[in-house]
């Protein structure tokens, strides 16, 4: 039971994914598209580790730090990217 809860763990961090990647072709801003790309990204790589720590309890401690790992640094480095890529146009540089 925990097994077939881990799959559907790890297959819905996959349909983050890709759910994500979809609006990318769209006529929305650079920032728009990044920002939908980053939550979804994390969203679905925080729910595939979630499945991997059902799957394997034994590497908790390897798992939260991945975990809190994607959290910080995903949303920083969405961060940084919307940050330079809404200041190309600045004469200022």
């Amino acid at each position: 039971m925990i097994n077939l809860f881990s799959d559907l763990l790890m297959l819905l961090g996959v349909v983050f994914w890709f759910w994500g990647t979809f609006p990318l072709v769209g006529d929305r801003s650079v920032l728009f598209k990044l920002h939908g790309l980053s939550v979804s990204d994390t969203l679905g790589s925080m729910t595939i580790v979630v499945g991997l720590l059902l799957r394997i309890p034994s590497e908790w401690p390897l798992l939260i730090l991945a975990i809190i790992s994607l959290a910080i640094w995903n949303t920083v480095l969405g961060y940084v990217l919307a940050y330079c890529s809404s200041s190309e146009g600045d004469d200022e540089r």
